[in-house]
């Protein structure tokens, strides 16, 4: 399991996806944003919605339903870019609505549970327990494999 700090708390951006709740490591999260003009870019991998313009810094959007072979979903008033910092990229994560910050005690983190056959749940890397609710809990570190971000900046030729 991810390590986490000693406190025994950790603190979690959750947002959804259909009826499913995620949640991502606040220290992860640069900021929230609406959704703005995406310009898509030939040759960007089909998880790609194309890069936004944030205060002069290009970033790439990533469509996290699409990315988690989701059925696709149209924008509604409360889809959301989270902007974050995955393994040392700035990439911004469409989610459907972004919810509350939750605070987690450490012990109520259990490990994901083991699929034969599925490929891309290495970002899947726990399960928040709350007392009716069950939480994904994502490592952007690993939302895009290394193979990803290799063609990221080859397409893009940012940061």
């Amino acid at each position: 399991m991810k390590e986490f700090d000693t406190s025994g708390i950790v603190q979690f951006v959750t947002f959804s996806l259909g009826t499913e709740e995620f949640s991502i490591d606040i220290l992860k999260v640069q900021e929230i944003i609406r959704p703005m003009d995406i310009t898509r870019v030939p040759g960007a991998p089909a998880f790609i919605k194309g890069v936004i313009n944030l205060r002069g810094k290009v970033i790439p959007v990533m469509d996290l339903r699409k990315r988690l072979g989701m059925p696709p979903k149209e924008e509604t008033r409360d889809t959301r870019i989270v902007v974050v910092d995955a393994g040392g990229k700035t990439v911004g994560l469409k989610v459907d609505s972004v919810s509350e910050v939750l605070r987690l005690s450490t012990d109520r983190i259990e490990p994901p549970p083991a699929f034969e056959n599925v490929q891309d749940t290495d970002c899947i890397y726990g399960v928040g327990k709350l007392e009716d609710r069950l939480i994904i809990l994502l490592d952007v570190e690993k939302v895009l494999s290394p193979e990803e971000r290799n063609t990221l900046d080859g397409v893009f030729q940012t940061q």
